[in-house]
């Protein structure tokens, strides 16, 4: 039988006690003791009558063991509870299955969390032990306990009961009250009905007497026309009409006064119709009102009927609590015995603890024993030893004479030998006089002298060994090379290359030789700051004395104008893409003194025909195609670089397949290094795609290769860079951080926390050439840290320019250049245009948006400020204006979400206009708070807030305006620090430096060990 016990019951354990008597062996007696646990569980007691078959029984009763099984966890099922009110205002509950298998069995509770009972075999003469004293104790307890939970649930049960029946006369009442008001209101009903009938026969009758009436008026007319002229004797019947007339005209009165009453009466019969339409409305409602409260009722009875049968239940649960009362009572018998036992245990146990106490104290008198005897002997060892070292003290002194006299004579012979070696130093530095690096030619000289070596080498008109020498030489800047080329202006190539092969006894370079494969470069491939990298660092590189050579794709939208003495090499490059060999084009040129490497590929997609640099939907076959066709030409090149330094996920191709099919075609010199210059670009695709390079599919789209982190089915070219190269790097220390959490690693976190050892963040630097205002030709008047009267000037002339009012020279302009883009905070760009506007300054904005919907919303800005004083947006990007808007600016607001590194902080430093800055990524790593007392002051340079939200760009535009107005001079102070900050590409360069070498040593040291 089931039973619904709304209650908490302690979650307990079972033991279970097999008492054998000598009398009776095959007899066990099972006595079920629950035991609480350390927390107060909710439980519902599901209680099962199991009937057993008399067979069964017998064998139940005889295989009844310590090793009976228990009930599987299927057999406890939880009961489902909310069947009253009542009900559900208490606990639910976990199961708990009764079974009663016959008399001798006494009942067992098992609970599923127990997974071994404790079976104690008492027999007379055993003694407990003290833990199974203390849990017959609490076994007791805990029965205590149980049978108050159970006589409070059949208290509370009744309780619910007599609450239940009040409800019921409740509504009894009720419906009661509202079948009397149904039948006044169907009495209303037929008094109206009949009232209605009443009017009708009314109104019938006074329409007979209006006719009745008119037809007697017509001939009364008649008979006095006729016997108007007769008679006196006839008179007198005239005077009887007319008295008969009079009455007529009374009732007539009578009749019309009665028709107004019984007018009256129909309004008001009507009026009354209407209340019994409403009152019908109202009976309907009543009706519904009616049958909702009847089956309400019919649910309390329900429920009524439920809480009868849980007080009959509660009932056998009486029965089961005597049953638990009489064990009890046995258990204390144990109980007596097992305190006894207990007694006797505890008194043995204060006589071992004496007899311990007195056994430490004789080990204690021992140990000091020995310890006197043991210092006794080591004296006498010391004794000796102090002797044997005044001998050895003798004999060192005397061997530390013999030793002076013969570092007298070494040094005597060392002074000879380095006069020696002085002399051949200066002889030998006569002889390479000839050959020490020249520096009266520019880099563009040395840059285009290497790509001619490369071309013969590429036509075959160089071996590789001497390709290599005559690099060397030039990697040196070496005089006999300059000079010969001067020497062969005038001949043919025949004759030069004969001239140049009479030098190729040139010694080896010391410095690095790294190319960088890469998607842009600037000014001639620009879209963001990798551009900037590539060329900043290759020339910072080159200025350190490394060889720096540049791959790019050859696109048709580069800056042309840009390129000087751009031409192609009499040679074709064949690179493997989709099963079969396409040709490639190689063109060379100089950029900013770098030699590089442009690849035009003859396919018949036209990979780099398409007018714009990114956002192809096949942008992972073009530059996967480009990655290979790199790696290809400097296999065919001969070249033996010391670093492959890979950029973005454009180029990341580059890192697997290198290792995984270029080394072993022989191009196995370098160490690959792979920088990212922004996590949330990675260029996955579907893993078939990766097949068209070459690359094994099976063998690379595994969780530790180039898998995607959050879809099995995509390759990850960003992750497989960080996987197969030997340098990871990103744009800054901050940035480095915030990509190995969840938040900031746009899902590779895991990879690159796991790589982490080979992970470093390093802040970009600027080409500070380019970015220079005492030489920036785009500037009306050149100016510097020392003399800043130019940059007053500049901010008047770009006013003038843009159409921006004069009127105050000394209105704070707010400068933003950027790509207006989610990343960099497009709405709180926003916030700042009002904002600064609300705080009487001038706002310059300069940048377009790829995302349509930001770029319209900010062209409906423009249009809404095109002619106003100080407010300007110009939405497409100018490198001219950028250089203007940087020297004008007084104040320069970057509110980006996050930034890897952020170059225009920087610039706007370089040119003394104060940066805005959310503290996050590059900028928490180049921008500190002026009025942040924790940072040094020497390192304080701009304001910035923590939070994206227009608090934060508040706080900062208020307090850099409120400086600017108010403390003239502490601004003028704040520019000139800034202008003196070194942002350029020396420490920069330094620290990638260091990496190469460091990992082209270890390549080295693993390859002789090898």
């Amino acid at each position: 039988m089931a039973s619904k016990l709304s209650t908490s019951f302690i979650s307990p354990f079972v033991i279970h006690f097999n008492c054998k008597n000598s009398n009776n062996k095959n007899k066990h007696l099972n006595v079920p003791l629950l035991f609480s646990s350390r927390r107060l569980l909710p439980a519902s007691c599901k209680m099962r009558q199991r009937s057993f078959g008399s067979q069964q029984k017998r064998q139940h009763v005889k295989k009844g063991s310590p090793d009976q099984q228990r009930p599987n966890d299927a057999d406890l099922v939880p009961t489902s509870d909310g069947d009253s009110e009542s009900e559900s205002s208490l606990i639910d509950s976990e199961p708990i299955d009764v079974e009663h298998t016959e008399e001798q069995n006494l009942g067992s509770v098992f609970v599923p969390e127990l997974k071994e009972s404790l079976v104690l075999n008492c027999n007379g003469g055993e003694e407990l032990s003290t833990s199974q004293l203390d849990n017959l104790l609490s076994m007791i307890r805990n029965a205590e306990k149980n049978i108050l939970l159970l006589n409070e649930a059949r208290v509370q049960a009744l309780e619910d009961l007599h609450k239940i029946l009040q409800e019921k006369e409740a509504l009894q009442r009720e419906i009661n009250a509202l079948e009397m008001r149904l039948a006044e209101t169907d009495a209303r009903i037929r008094v109206s009905a009949q009232e209605k009938i009443h009017v009708e026969l009314l109104e019938d009758q006074l329409q007979k007497l209006q006719h009745e009436l008119t037809h007697r008026g017509v001939s009364e007319h008649s008979e006095l026309d006729v016997f108007a002229n007769q008679n006196e004797p006839a008179n007198e019947d005239l005077v009887l009409n007319n008295s008969e007339i009079h009455s007529f005209s009374k009732e007539l009165d009578s009749l019309k006064t009665e028709n107004l009453s019984l007018k009256n009466d129909i309004k008001a019969l009507k009026a009354e119709l209407n209340s019994v339409k409403d009152a019908d409305e109202r009976v309907v409602m009543l009706e519904m009102e009616r049958s909702s409260l009847e089956s309400s009722l019919k649910e309390l009875e329900s429920k009524l009927s439920i809480s009868q049968e849980d007080v009959a239940k509660l009932s056998t649960l009486k029965v089961e609590c005597k049953d638990l009362y009489e064990k009890v009572e046995n258990l204390q018998g144990l109980l007596a015995k097992a305190t006894k036992q207990a007694d006797q245990a505890i008194s043995v146990l204060q006589q071992n603890q004496e007899l311990r106490k007195k056994v430490d104290k004789l080990e204690e008198s021992l140990d000091e024993a020995n310890i006197y005897k043991l210092s006794s002997e080591k004296m006498q060892q010391y004794n000796e030893l102090m002797q044997q070292k005044m001998k050895l003290l003798e004999e060192r002194l005397q061997r530390s004479d013999e030793e002076i006299h013969s570092y007298v004579q070494l040094y005597q012979e060392s002074v000879k030998e380095f006069q020696d070696t002085l002399h051949s130093l200066k002889e030998e530095s006569k002889k390479r006089a000839v050959d020490e690096p020249v520096d009266d030619m520019p880099w563009e000289f040395w840059s285009r002298l290497l790509l001619i070596i490369d071309g013969w080498l590429l036509e075959k008109k160089l071996s590789t060994s001497e390709a290599k020498l005559l690099r060397e030489m030039v990697w040196k800047r070496n005089g006999r090379i300059r000079d010969a080329y001067m020497e062969c202006k005038e001949k043919n190539e025949h004759e030069a290359i004969s001239t140049f092969l009479k030098l190729t006894s040139s010694s080896i370079s010391s410095g690095l030789h790294v190319i960088h494969i890469a998607a842009e470069m600037a000014p001639v491939a620009k879209v963001g700051g990798l551009g900037d990298v590539v060329a900043g660092l290759g020339k910072a590189l080159q200025k350190k004395g490394h060889l720096v050579e540049i791959v790019l794709p050859k696109y048709d939208c580069m800056q042309y104008d840009r390129i000087d003495d751009l031409r192609a090499l009499d040679v074709v490059v064949e690179s493997y893409f989709d099963g079969r060999l396409f040709k490639n084009k190689v063109w060379v040129s100089t950029i900013e003194g770098l030699p590089v490497y442009f690849i035009e590929p003859h396919h018949p997609d036209k990979f780099f025909w398409r007018g714009q640099f990114y956002g192809e939907h096949d942008d992972f076959r073009r530059f996967s195609f480009f990655s290979r066709a790199a790696l290809e030409l400097l296999l065919q090149a001969g070249k033996q670089p010391d670093i492959i330094h890979c950029h973005d996920w454009q180029t990341a191709f580059v890192a697997p397949l290198y290792w995984d099919l270029y080394v072993p075609k022989g191009l196995n010199s370098a160490r690959v290094c792979f920088t990212c210059h922004n996590f949330e670009y990675q260029g996955t695709a579907p893993a078939k795609e990766l097949a068209s390079c070459g690359l094994d599919v099976q063998q690379l789209n595994r969780p530790d290769r180039m898998q995607d982190n959050s879809a099995h089915d995509r390759i990850n070219p960003l992750k497989g860079a960080i996987v197969f190269s030997n340098i990871v790097t990103t744009v800054s220390p901050s940035y480095a951080q915030e990509v190995r959490t969840s938040e900031g690693g746009q899902g590779l976190h895991s990879t690159l926390n796991f790589h982490s050892k080979k992970f470093v963040g390093i802040l970009n630097g600027i080409d500070t050439d380019a970015w220079n205002p005492a030489t920036d030709t785009f500037l009306k008047v050149q100016y510097s840290a020392n003399d800043l009267q130019g940059k007053a000037e500049n901010k008047e002339s770009i006013r003038k320019h843009l159409g921006l009012s004069s009127a105050d020279a000394r209105k704070p302009l707010v400068g933003c250049i950027t790509r207006l883009v989610p990343q960099k905070g497009v709405h709180l760009i926003r916030h700042a245009i009002y904002r600064t506007l609300e705080l009487g300054g001038q706002f310059i904005l300069l940048g377009s948006s790829p995302v349509p919907h930001i770029q319209r919303e900010f062209e409906g800005i423009a249009n809404h400020f095109q002619n106003h004083d100080h407010i300007r947006l110009i939405l497409k990007y100018d490198e001219s204006i950028s250089h203007s808007i940087y020297a004008a600016s007084d104040i320069f607001i970057i509110p980006s979400i996050f930034e890897p590194c952020g170059l225009t902080q920087m610039i706007a430093m370089r040119y003394g206009t104060i940066p805005v800055a959310r503290k996050t990524g590059g900028l928490n790593d180049s921008v500190f708070d002026v009025d942040d007392d924790t940072i040094p002051l020497q390192f304080r340079n701009g304001y910035t807030f923590l939070n994206p939200d227009e608090q934060g760009v508040n706080s900062g535009l208020e307090r850099a305006i409120s400086r600017y107005r108010n403390n003239p001079e502490s601004w003028h102070q704040l520019v000139q620090k800034v202008m003196s900050i070194d942002w350029s590409w020396e420490f920069s360069a330094s620290q990638y430096e260091d990496l190469y070498a460091k990992s082209v040593a270890r390549a080295r040291a693993a390859a002789s060990r090898a």
